[in-house]
């Protein structure tokens, strides 16, 4: 029996209006399943026009398919569909580890077999990480300017609320859990990682105000769009 491939996750950050069309291109190129959601840039407005980038309101495309379309995919963005992507921003690949048999099943179903084999992963020390960083509401800002500092470009938010046991924080000594949340995203080079990391946590961390948790995950591969 032959051994499932193992999927990735394109995570692709575009203006606001840009998601649908982006998925139609994606589904042209056998990247079929999606999830659509909005989010917040961090770059000022001066930087937005001095860099090109259009409003900071963006769309957040998550995409699950194979590593080997997945390579394909940005491997073709990079190259003969660069200047055909709907909106400017950047894409980028995440490994999982895995995936339910009914979705691994309905993409492999729909994936041609001639992109199989047609790209190989390095396995090499990720060039980018994507660090995660989940604060209280109204600290954004501040955490940013922290990271900045340490040496992040920029980031991007989206709004989520806190789902976990209220026995963490008292365990914890956390003072300051609040419900409502924000999810900074923010794609860094990883000999920098651990820096924004640090920095973020000894002034933002979860026995402060801000109660911010950080985490990241290495990107396996990285273009920029438009």
């Amino acid at each position: 029996m032959k051994r499932p491939e193992q999927m990735s996750l394109i995570m692709s950050i575009v203006e606001r209006g840009s998601g649908s069309k982006l998925a139609k291109l994606y589904h042209k190129n056998q990247v079929f399943t999606h999830i659509r959601c909005e989010g917040q840039g961090t770059a000022t407005s001066e930087i937005l026009d001095i860099l090109g980038l259009g409003g900071s309101e963006k769309d957040i495309l998550l995409s699950i398919t194979t590593c080997t379309a997945a390579r394909v995919l940005l491997d073709k963005l990079d190259d003969e569909l660069r200047g055909a992507e709907p909106g400017r921003g950047i894409a980028f690949t995440l490994p999982l580890s895995a995936v339910s048999s009914l979705l691994a099943a309905y993409i492999a179903l729909k994936t041609k077999p001639e992109s199989e084999g047609s790209a190989v992963m390095e396995n090499n020390q990720p060039k980018s990480s994507m660090i995660l960083v989940t604060v209280n509401q109204g600290y954004t800002e501040a955490v940013m300017d922290t990271a900045r500092k340490a040496g992040a470009r920029g980031g991007t938010i989206i709004r989520g609320r806190w789902a976990g046991d209220e026995s963490f924080a008292q365990s914890s000594g956390i003072t300051t859990l609040q419900e409502e949340k924000e999810l900074i995203f923010i794609v860094a080079p990883t000999e920098i990682r651990n820096r924004i990391m640090d920095a973020v946590a000894k002034t933002h961390g979860l026995r402060t105000e801000a109660g911010a948790m950080v985490t990241s995950i290495g990107v396996e591969q990285l273009v920029h769009l438009g």
